[in-house]
């Protein structure tokens, strides 16, 4: 959800600018700090008379296939996991894998309602297989799950020949989003942040998947619900995006902040480098230090001077003896 400016004259004012108020902005309640009534927000009520049924729950539970293709769950992770054109081209499993509260383009397929989701929440096997569903097209998108427990993702073995894929067919950032939104409906929100992170990096650090930035930015990281993870996310995008002038995804009072936040601690950080470098320069030059290593040096020029006398007499020794052995035991034979 980005911040849009009301004129081309807005782009010349500075960070720190007070004309750029959130009037003038799309509404986002990243930055609140309290709950807002939701009916301001002109949402609609949610009717939870309808789908009694509860078939997305229904259908995670392996009772009921997805329509129009009807393929129950168990066989979609059986028989469609890896098969990457199927993944590709089909359209109307997307819905029935990852159900949220919104409408989709399958209008065989139905959105979820609360009691549903309180219902799916309570539910372990259909959550295992949720979190199958979620594996299953981490593969298709080139990424692994790491850790199950915290939700971390790192690129898979096959990421160049996907993310090639991500890039030529954008309609996989409308499914991402909508995986991101169920993650966080159906009792994995810890998910959100890792996996929007972690295409943050792609898009802005290491620039492998430029046709999936505007919707990391503009989408993928307000679908995260923990409000203290969003406002991090931001805070990453807005520290690796460039130029930082045309960053609109926050206000401009918030992205001061950030910048007094990291030249504060880049200051501490020199800080704490220059007095380690005067210490460490200290503990070598002082003259106690000095005085104290030339009494070393000596005290080992000593040393060394005892034990080449020692070895000296002990050889001496050595050869009178081997000479009297020689001649027999007498030391010297013209004496004889």
């Amino acid at each position: 959800m980005a911040f849009q400016k009301n004129s081309k004259n807005d782009s010349n004012k500075s960070a720190d600018s007070s004309d750029e108020s959130d009037s003038e902005c799309e509404y986002d309640s990243t930055w609140e700090n309290e709950e807002i009534d939701r009916t301001k927000r002109g949402r609609k009520m949610d009717n939870d008379l309808q789908n009694t049924d509860q078939p997305n729950l229904q259908f995670y539970r392996n009772k009921r296939p997805s329509s129009p293709d009807g393929v129950y769950i168990d066989d979609f992770h059986n028989q469609w996991s890896g098969d990457y054109d199927k993944l590709e081209w089909v359209h109307s499993y997307i819905q029935w894998l990852f159900p949220i509260e919104e409408d989709g383009m399958n209008y065989s397929a139905f959105k979820l309602t609360k009691a549903e989701i309180k219902s799916f929440q309570k539910d372990e096997d259909a959550k295992r297989r949720l979190l199958k569903s979620y594996q299953m097209m981490l593969d298709f998108y080139g990424i692994k799950l790491v850790d199950g427990k915290t939700g971390k993702v790192k690129r898979a073995d096959n990421w160049e020949d996907r993310f090639d894929n991500l890039n030529r067919n954008t309609h996989n950032n409308l499914r991402i989003t909508r995986i991101l939104k169920c993650l966080g409906t159906l009792g994995f929100q810890h998910y959100q942040a890792p996996l929007v992170r972690f295409f943050l990096t792609e898009t802005l650090v290491k620039k492998t998947l430029p046709r999936v930035k505007s919707s990391v930015l503009d989408y993928f990281m307000f679908a995260v619900l923990d409000k203290d993870e969003r406002r991090e996310l931001v805070k990453y995008a807005f520290m690796n995006f460039e130029p930082k002038e045309d960053f609109v995804w926050c206000p401009k009072w918030i992205q001061k902040r950030f910048l007094e936040e990291y030249t504060q601690k880049e200051t501490r950080a020199k800080d704490s480098d220059e007095a380690m470098d005067i210490e460490s320069n200290s503990n070598k030059d002082t003259p106690g230090n000095t005085e104290v290593n030339q009494m070393n040096v000596q005290e080992d020029i000593q040393e060394e001077s005892v034990q080449s006398n020692k070895a000296t007499s002990e050889a001496e020794g050595a050869t009178e003896e081997d000479n009297a052995g020689y001649f027999g035991g007498e030391k010297n034979p013209q004496n004889k």
